[in-house]
């Protein structure tokens, strides 16, 4: 095992490099390659982990036992073409990921199409609250983890749950949370059905042992305890049909909520977060159930969701800039960004500024309306080249139309391209009290960082 060596293709994602770290936890020698320098990359490298920056057919090497890649890697990529000449055995990380969940005999997978990283830290706070020493896989670094991944001693693996490509379908789980089941990844998907019937087969790969916990206010995502052979918890913001529902729900002068846990008709106890908006009301109840039906107490419970202060990206403070605060966030679609402007918004401040960089030019174009309409509850509006990531531009679309839609919804929206740019732009209006937000999944948390860097 000491020897067996795994080149990572695309291991500079949040998710890889998670993984790669776990390997050499494990005793494997890890080397890999991205196409550009990013911060998980520096700190792979502060590992000893060889990483080159680059892909191409001269990094694969006789001595590569197994090439493990994403799936934004396409077949024609040099490395993977090499490889599979070499006879070295090949294999997508969520194949691979699905081979290490079978070494537990306790998974726990998050899944959804928004709040899986919010709610997989939870149920992974609470369980590091309680002392179970699990296993940790989430798609963002973690304070209570130092990362975003653990290695535990324990059977318990708790693992974020990602459907693009069907990529969960190879996990091996005891229990699952589904979060929501909305319009994603169509590039893939095509249509909202196929994405409701790739949960579908996930939940019913559950054993009879294990537990499914249902947003109830989600009609998707409940009728799901229709193909499912696992115990079914639902819960609900307010329906008090489902097993678990809350009441009083308040707001903190940050935006943070506290509510009452009921099951059923009984209050079970009173929980405050130390993270924004209504949205983790339900992240939160999603994951009180699931601990609860673990057997954990409802102190370490409530702790454990206390103590979460938010992932990294996820309305994350970076700074202040011009005496407005500065803040990142990770959303890429119309619903987390409605998400992230509902609470953000909540904070105490004077003109509110977001820098939106959309995230494929598939979703681009799918979401182009709902992308202005979720934007227009900010006052100013900057929006930066399309992040291509998988994708060729296809659609002939352009970050000039999002800007067209928002000014036809009467807002002041510009594009700008270069970052220094829009940092100019925004010193000669940003005023103490202000508030900023960088808005995406790709590059423009650069534009947060250049922003605080002084």
């Amino acid at each position: 095992m000491n020897k067996k060596h795994v080149y990572m293709i695309g291991i500079g994602g949040i998710s890889m490099g998670g993984i790669a770290k776990i390997l050499v936890n494990y005793g494997y020698q890890v080397s890999g390659s991205d196409m550009v320098e990013n911060d998980e990359v520096k700190e792979l490298e502060s590992l000893g982990i060889k990483v080159n920056i680059g892909q191409v057919k001269e990094n694969i090497t006789n001595d590569i036992d197994l090439v493990v890649y994403t799936a934004a890697i396409p077949d024609t990529n040099e490395e993977l073409v090499k490889a599979r000449e070499l006879g070295i055995e090949t294999v997508e990380r969520g194949v691979f990921l699905g081979e290490l969940t079978r070494n537990f005999n306790d998974c726990i997978g998050i899944a959804g199409t928004h709040g899986k990283t919010t709610t997989s830290s939870m149920v992974s706070c609470v369980f590091v609250e309680k002392g179970l020493d699990p296993s940790i896989q989430i798609g963002a670094n973690l304070t209570q983890i130092g990362g975003n991944y653990r290695v535990g001693k324990s059977d318990y693996f708790i693992i974020e749950a990602c459907e693009y490509k069907d990529s969960f379908q190879n996990f091996k789980q005891r229990s699952a949370i589904i979060t929501n089941i909305d319009n994603d990844h169509l590039d893939y998907f095509k249509n909202i059905d196929n994405i409701s019937k790739t949960f579908e087969k996930y939940v019913s790969k559950l054993p009879e042992d294990g537990v499914l916990v249902l947003n109830m206010d989600n009609a998707r995502c409940y009728d799901l305890r229709n193909y499912t052979k696992a115990n079914v918890i639902t819960v609900s913001e307010n329906n008090k049909e489902a097993d678990y529902h809350t009441d009083n729900i308040t707001y903190d002068d940050r935006g943070c909520p506290s509510y009452d846990v009921y099951k059923k008709d009984e209050l079970v106890t009173r929980v405050t977060l130390n993270v924004r908006g209504e949205h983790n009301v339900l992240n939160s109840l999603e994951a009180f159930a699931l601990c609860s039906w673990y057997g954990i107490d409802n102190e370490s419970i409530v702790k454990g969701l206390s103590s979460f202060t938010g992932a990294s990206r996820r309305m994350e403070y970076k700074g202040k800039f011009n005496g407005a605060n500065v803040y990142d966030d990770y959303g890429h679609h119309p619903t987390e960004i409605e998400a992230t402007s509902n609470a953000i918004l909540k904070e105490k401040h004077n003109e509110s500024y977001a820098i939106f960089e959309a995230h494929t030019y598939s979703r681009a174009v799918e979401h182009m309306d709902s992308f202005a309409n979720s934007l227009s509850k900010f006052d100013h509006i900057i929006v930066i080249d399309i992040y291509a990531a998988r994708e060729e531009n296809i659609y002939g679309v352009k970050p000039e139309d999002i800007v067209e839609k928002l000014v036809n919804l009467g807002k002041d929206a510009v594009y700008i391209s270069d970052y220094d740019e829009i940092k100019k732009y925004l010193s000669d209006k940003v005023k103490e009290g202000d508030l900023i937000i960088t808005i995406g999944a790709g590059n423009v948390t650069k534009v947060a960082s250049k922003l605080v860097e002084d």
